[in-house]
């Protein structure tokens, strides 16, 4: 029997903001265990929690960027259960009326083909301290334990690890877009629960079995298994390849499967184990005494509706259109945001022509030097107006190809007017005809044996005299121009 795929994520984002989700207490990775602290975070008795307005505002915004229907009035709950990293012994978060309903991205798989990956609700909470093991003790570190959390629980629409990579590709790019989080993995700032189930494949694959009203029927979904908190791309990808042939496995030897908790082993390569799956009548919401609910104004939701920004995607088709780039550039460019910001800054009033050159050497040598240097592009000292202006004394033929190359790791590094530069070193191209010539008659006279090679047939021997040129005129000549004189000059003889 063949199965197929039900895939399902719930993406914990950590929030970009100052101080923690109900307390004033400083939010910095780095700083030595438990010391930003307080009573709130700590959960002692009688403190009582502040809401944090910026952590509502971004969670809104993010639900705006993914198309999501924004609840006016959301309320927050108590999620008890006992475990270390949570002093109180419940943590607060929203289970009745999220914050944002519904919404979702769309995905291009490998084959070109898009899928829209719905999303059920963002709901915002605090984050749990973190639990660090050692060789014979573990101890709780609560500097992260309120940090603003937002959790964005997918619909099952997914059929494949690669599915799921794409999504959660998507929605990074989407979320750094709108500044509301870095989502750094190696931080933990985006974690994800991956959930897959198989089932018999239908007469429709990837379609989901529905009920009467539409809704996703999950008793035919097959025997869901958990995968928590996983924060690398790879991770998932290798944890839901091995979890689908594991379940098909056991199908195939008869093998029940149960809903559980499992956690991904990342050095025998397989999960294992954790507990039963809690259903959530295990955690005994009640709503949570301590906070009025919140009520969103339309003047809020319409100023921060202003704040946000062009969508990737649009930003890819107006860069081609504007630019005249290639698709693929315009994809990778789009990828991170300080890139393109980078890149339009400089292309700013530049023709699509001379905007395309721009573009080369950005993919090309720019790329290669922010990796040479593990760095990004909003840290370096060359400013966009410098990059623009090289490549526009490349375009007028003030400077050679070989010139550029020389010129843009030193302006890189420290910065600079390329014009300046040229002007002070006398690096300005060699573009007059007569001196040209010269130096290909002094070329030609000092290597008789390249020019019987041409004589004889070897055509290639003419990019030798352009190399013996470009070296005379000290790499300024152009090399297209030179190249026009030496075919010319070797024909005649």
């Amino acid at each position: 029997m063949e199965f197929e795929n039900t895939i399902g994520l719930e993406t914990h984002v950590q929030l970009k903001t100052h101080t923690k989700m109900f307390c004033s207490c400083l939010l910095k990775t780095g700083c030595e265990p438990n010391t930003n602290v307080c009573p709130v975070c700590l959960g002692y008795p009688g403190a009582l929690p502040v809401m944090n307005k910026e952590a509502v505002k971004l969670t809104v915004k993010s639900g705006m960027m993914l198309g999501c229907e924004i609840n006016r009035h959301a309320t927050f709950d108590r999620k008890n259960y006992f475990y270390p990293d949570m002093a109180k012994d419940y943590q607060i978060s929203e289970n009745g009326n999220p914050l944002c309903i519904g919404g979702g991205v769309e995905i291009t798989r490998a084959d070109g083909t898009k899928k829209f990956i719905r999303i059920n609700h963002i709901h915002l909470e605090e984050d749990a301290a973190k639990i660090n093991h050692y060789a014979t003790t573990s101890g709780v570190d609560f500097n992260r334990g309120g940090t603003p959390l937002m959790e964005i629980v997918s619909e099952p629409d997914m059929e494949s690890a690669d599915d799921a990579i794409a999504y959660l590709t998507a929605l990074k790019e989407m979320l750094v877009y709108a500044g509301v989080s870095d989502c750094n993995l190696e931080e933990g700032n985006m974690r994800s629960d991956v959930n897959i189930s198989i089932r018999p494949k239908g007469e429709n694959p990837g379609v989901l079995p529905t009920k009467a009203d539409g809704s996703i029927d999950f008793s035919k979904l097959g025997t869901k298994v958990e995968i928590k908190n996983m924060n690398s791309f790879s991770g998932i990808h290798a944890a839901l390849t091995y979890e689908a042939k594991r379940q098909r496995a056991c199908m195939a030897h008869s093998i029940p499967l149960v809903q559980e908790t499992r956690r991904w082993d990342p050095d025998a390569m397989e999960t294992a184990p954790m507990r039963s799956k809690e259903n959530a009548h295990d955690y005994r919401y009640f709503p949570e005494p301590d906070l009025v609910p919140v009520e969103l104004s339309e003047d809020w939701l319409a100023a921060w509706r202003a704040e946000l920004p062009e969508k990737p995607e649009a930003r890819r088709a107006r860069m081609v259109e504007e630019y005249g780039i290639a698709e693929y550039d315009a994809e990778i460019l789009s990828q991170h945001k300080a890139n393109a910001d980078y890149f339009e800054a400089a292309a700013k009033g530049l023709d699509k022509k001379v905007a395309k050159q721009l573009c080369n050497l950005y993919m090309g040598d720019v790329m290669a030097l922010l990796n040479a240097h593990e760095t990004t592009i909003d840290r370096v000292a060359m400013k966009p107006a410098e990059l623009a202006a090289l490549v526009k004394l490349a375009a007028a033929g003030t400077i050679n190809g070989p010139t550029v190359k020389e010129l843009l790791p030193e302006i890189f590094e420290k910065g600079g007017d390329p014009e300046a530069i040229v002007k002070e070193r006398g690096l300005g191209a060699v573009s007059d005809t007569g001196a040209l010539e010269a130096f290909v008659d002094q070329a030609i006279a000092a290597n008789p044996g390249p020019v019987a090679d041409f004589k004889a047939g070897k055509k290639a021997a003419a990019g030798f005299f352009v190399g013996q040129v470009m070296k005379l005129s000290k790499g300024k000549a152009d090399p297209k121009i030179v190249g026009g004189i030496v075919a010319r000059k070797l024909a005649a003889l």
